[in-house]
Order: C-alpha cells, then structure tokens, then sequence
C-alpha cells in the first residue's frame, strides 16, 4: 500500500498574524493547521502559536494534521462531517451600523489582534469590529478583503478565512453575557464554502450557544453582501480565571 503521508514543512507564523503581542492569532494559527485538509477541519491548540519562530507542519495520514516546536504540538487538526446551524444574514447597512457599537474600541486587551485589533491600519488587519444586533441577539460586521491577504486568483487565502472566524464568535459570546472573564480559543471547527473575493463586501455575524463551567461556545459566519453564506464555524473558548471584564453597553 503506498504511503499516503506528505512530507513535512517548514511553518513560520509572522509576527503580523498575532493575537496577543507575543502568539499567533488563534484563528490564523488554527487555519495555518486545518486548512490544508481540503474540506471542513476542527482544530485544536495546545499552547499559545509562537510568532517568527520555524515550526513543523506534518501530516501524519491524509485526515489529520500536527503543528510541531521542538516535538511539543502547539495544534493539532482533523478533518471532521460535524454540522451546525447558522443565523441568517444581516444587511450589509445594518452591520455598518453595528460595528458603531464595537465594545473594544477602547481598552481592548490586544488592539493589534490581527483580526479585530482596532489599532491596526487598513490593508494590514482585518479590522472586523462586531456590535451587537440586540433584536436578534447577534453581533455583525462589515468586512472587505483587501488585496493583501487574497492570492494571485484575487480570493481570501484559506488560513485567513479561518482568522476572520475566529473573533466574531468571542463578540457574541460577550454580548450574551452579563459579565464575563477573558477567555482564549482554544477549539476552531471551519467550512469553507467559497473564499471570500477581494474588495467583496462582506456581513460576519457572531453568537453565543452556550457555556459549560469555564468552556464558553458560539459561532461565526461569512456572508456576502447579497446574503449567500460563504463559510462558518464552531469555537470553544476558554475563560481565563484572572482577568475579568464587564460586558459593555452597546449604545
């Protein structure tokens, strides 16, 4: 039988895809792993994705796949049928005016996080700002891909689909919410169903599905304007015992 494995490669996570100063946004770091399975992956981080460092990205069969420092796995993916359900779209304007009430805009514990950091410039994060939807008790965005972070076919690059999955799902989480610790990523379970176009405007939109002691999950979708979806996900969040922020008010 032949040896279905791939052989491993050198990863480097740039210091541009971070979350907190010093670690990979988890989003990117989840989709630098799962994305290469062609098809919907979960993944899973074990430790903080460091940033410039060389790293080891190997496939053990066709299913899975190991992010690996110094043979410590800092993430693992495998390829899953798991599904979910899905909010239906917001209007493209009615995310805009959402995104008015971003509840980091200030005091953000990492504003230069990759995805929702608002301290970073246009063209360089994705700036994906949720405000809370309270009629429907979800949070939207606008999003529009720039040109840097699509390929030569003028589409989103896989791994950064995955990273503007990733933080929307914490915003629904912290609208639902009454007060709530901080909390990091820690599982990440994506479909693509179309990479997003660049200068395509799109509607992200995030909820909350529950909390189970300090594990807090919720979703987030990718839709283009005119309403089709075109990727989601699942997210398990871990909530930090020592750093605590109130929820709040969305004006």
């Amino acid at each position: 039988m032949a040896d279905t494995r791939r052989a491993p490669a050198e990863v480097v996570i740039a210091r541009r895809f971070r979350g907190p100063p010093d670690s990979a946004n988890g989003g990117y770091a989840c989709g630098v792993v799962g994305c290469g399975l062609h098809g919907p992956a979960r993944a899973r981080l074990n430790a903080p994705p460091p940033l410039d460092t060389a790293m080891v990205l190997r496939h053990p069969d066709m299913t899975s796949a190991e992010l690996v420092l110094d043979d410590k796995v800092i993430g693992r993916a495998e390829r899953t049928d798991a599904t979910w359900a899905v909010p239906g779209p917001v209007d493209y304007d009615r995310a805009v005016s959402a995104a008015r009430g971003f509840p980091w805009y200030e005091n953000h514990p990492f504003p230069t996080c990759f995805v929702c950091g608002p301290e970073r410039e246009e063209g360089d994060g994705l700036r994906i700002h949720p405000g809370a939807l309270p009629e429907r008790s979800i949070v939207a965005a606008p999003w529009t891909p720039a040109a840097s972070v699509c390929d030569a076919s003028g589409r989103v690059q896989a791994e950064i689909v995955w990273a503007a999955l990733d933080c929307p799902s914490w915003f629904g989480i912290l609208a639902s919410e009454e007060a709530v610790r901080y909390a990091l990523l820690g599982e990440l379970t994506a479909r693509i169903i179309e990479r997003p176009v660049q200068d395509g405007r799109c509607v992200i939109v995030g909820w909350a599905s529950g909390r189970d002691g300090r594990k807090l999950y919720g979703g987030t979708a990718i839709y283009s304007e005119v309403g089709a979806l075109l990727a989601s996900s699942t997210a398990t969040w871990v909530e930090l015992k020592d750093a605590a922020y109130a929820k709040k008010p969305v004006p």
